[in-house]
């Protein structure tokens, strides 16, 4: 496992809230679970973002933790999402959680998948 001193991967208040709130409703322990951030093939774009949690992480994931949330990411992902800010919206015409990512070259229309 590697942890970073520099962050890779900003996480906002917003989205760390949230995440923490998610997690602690499934039972699991926020000081070893967190969520995990990945990307993948697919969209329409060609790459799009994917999360979900995961109860500790992988042994070459880099691990961010900013605001009480623990952030895992593989070495392949990271490629693509680093200096990212996962960020989220809610309210009556919010988006949920999103990726704002500087190395994407293009964004489909949803903001769901990029290209590099």
């Amino acid at each position: 496992m590697s942890s970073t001193d520099t962050t890779p991967v900003e996480i906002t208040e917003p989205a760390a809230g949230q995440a923490v709130g998610l997690i602690e409703d499934e039972g699991l322990d926020t000081d070893v679970a967190g969520l995990r951030l990945f990307v993948q093939q697919g969209g329409c774009a060609g790459l799009s973002y994917g999360m979900r949690f995961d109860t500790e992480p992988e042994e070459d994931d880099t691990i961010i933790e900013g605001h009480g949330l623990r952030v895992f990411i593989d070495p392949a992902s990271m490629e693509y999402i680093g200096g990212s800010t996962l960020d989220f919206e809610g309210g009556l015409q919010g988006k949920g959680f999103s990726v704002e990512n500087p190395n994407a070259e293009s964004e489909c229309g949803c903001g769901e998948s990029f290209r590099t």
